[in-house]
């Protein structure tokens, strides 16, 4: 028997109120997910009492930020597991709005932090909230669009504001740096990194005013109404009929996130050893102590040094800013290359195969050599990795009934990408320990190409068990 293809919905008003919330959402999530990077060096030299132009400084710099992206994930993935249940069990759109409005608020206490414990703890709220967000907003989205070239195309073009989101975060810390002296003081002082981390709460205004009039899912209501909305069971994930795709799909989600966590996220702190007169400044810091032990003039070589400073904070937000540039194209490319090849599998590997051979090459070469350079390889990283992000909102809704769908969603995307996939912040330094020479920025790099290699080809391998949908598209 031969099933109908649900028609293609003429956009209502409530249809574009819904496609805004998820924007904002998606937007924000990367908003929110690399913003640590971009504070991480300035923000923990601060709270640690720490010169990141040591060897020791930088080395707990480097610890701290693993510590914070890895047990914030940890703690993200943990209760995105549980969103992904709730969203199931309580609805899409209720999950969505409460998911939101608390990684919004914690964003904006961090800003407040006092120490690195205390921004850890905040992070960990904040990724909370954008864990379960997704999971919830990608369930939303695929139900309210049933038409399978429309959901197509809604979750490609939504998902794709996630890089502008990332380059939203790069934009607005390149103006904090700016006009930081003209903000309000925090605790006496006019740190950028504070006033970036506080912008995280933008998306709840918005929603404030919209929540409203959202609808709920129309299947999630009808299934519940009907009394047939079964309970979601994370053990059924492992049922026979599942477990192929939940295997496959939670080793390759966190292959994606391995390669964003342990490589391009490290950048930011790889892009300071390429400015010019960044070498010189070790040399300067010497050069001011002894100028103040023997009370000498210092002011020329505290400009000296604030020019380097800034100089290398500019360069980070403008690499940054290239990355999400190449992370939007490669969503964009995606979300058209998805309505047109049939094959998963061979739309996954139009990402992989390059990125595979590409991503380290730059980050041997390029990245230990000249930033102008590296702000196209990074641009090239992003297109290839971000795209696979967008992939998976694509493909999980239409593997996983109604009931199981959010579950499903959230244990590959939390599990596999947020709980294991950034456990590579972790592992990309332990590897930089492992090389004897360079400066500790090429250490880095190197360590960043190893990581990139190891993720790339383990997801390549798990490609081949990924199960292609059934060709049949229902809710059911």
């Amino acid at each position: 028997m031969e099933i109908r293809e649900p028609e293609r919905q003429p956009l209502t008003l409530t249809h574009w109120l819904i496609l805004l919330v998820a924007v904002i959402g998606f937007a924000f999530d990367i908003y929110e997910l690399l913003m640590m990077p971009l504070i991480a060096r300035p923000a923990l030299a601060q709270l640690l009492s720490v010169d990141p132009l040591t060897e020791s400084g930088h080395q707990l710099i480097l610890t701290w930020t693993g510590r914070i992206q890895w047990g914030s994930a940890l703690c993200g993935g943990t209760f995105g597991l549980l969103g992904g249940y709730l969203t199931d069990r309580f609805g899409r759109r209720r999950v969505l709005t409460w998911s939101i409005l608390l990684y919004a608020c914690s964003a904006f206490a961090a800003g407040f932090a006092t120490s690195a414990a205390m921004l850890l703890v905040l992070r960990c709220a904040t990724f909370v909230g954008v864990c379960v967000e997704f999971v919830a907003a990608v369930a939303w989205l695929a139900e309210v669009f049933p038409n399978p070239r429309q959901r197509e195309w809604v979750l490609g073009v939504t998902q794709a504001f996630s890089s502008l989101g990332g380059l939203l975060v790069a934009g607005v810390y390149y103006l904090v740096i700016h006009y930081a002296d003209q903000l309000p003081a925090i605790y006496g002082t006019h740190e950028p990194w504070r006033y970036t981390l506080i912008s995280g709460l933008i998306p709840a205004l918005p929603l404030i005013v919209i929540r409203p009039f959202l609808p709920e899912s129309p299947v999630w209501c009808e299934k519940k109404r009907a009394g047939t909305l079964k309970r979601p069971s994370l053990a059924e994930l492992f049922a026979p009929k599942f477990r192929r795709t939940t295997i496959a799909s939670t080793i390759l989600f966190a292959c994606a996130y391995g390669a964003a966590f342990g490589a391009i996220q490290f950048t930011p702190q790889i892009v300071p050893g390429l400015v010019a007169g960044a070498p010189k400044l070790k040399e300067l810091r010497k050069e001011l102590e002894a100028a103040k032990e023997a009370g000498s003039d210092t002011s020329a070589l505290r400009a000296e040094i604030g020019k380097v400073a800034g100089a290398q904070q500019k360069a980070v937000s403008r690499v940054q800013s290239w990355q999400e540039i190449g992370g939007l194209l490669g969503r964009c490319a995606l979300a058209v290359l998805a309505m047109y090849i049939v094959s998963r599998r061979a739309l996954l590997r139009v990402f992989q195969v390059p990125g595979l051979i590409v991503i380290p090459l730059i980050f041997v070469f390029w990245a230990t050599k000249d930033v102008e350079l590296l702000k196209w390889g990074i641009a090239l990283a992003g297109f290839f990795t971000v795209a696979q992000f967008s992939f998976w909102g694509n493909y999980l809704p239409v593997v996983y009934p109604a009931y199981l769908r959010g579950t499903g969603e959230g244990f590959a995307a939390n599990v596999g990408g947020r709980m294991i996939g950034t456990s590579a912040a972790v592992l990309t330094p332990a590897i930089a320990n492992l090389f004897s020479s360079g400066t500790p920025f090429q250490r880095l790099a190197y360590a960043a190409a190893t990581t990139a290699a190891i993720v790339y080809t383990l997801g390549f391998i798990t490609s081949f068990w990924l199960p292609e949908p059934a060709q049949e598209d229902s809710h059911d």
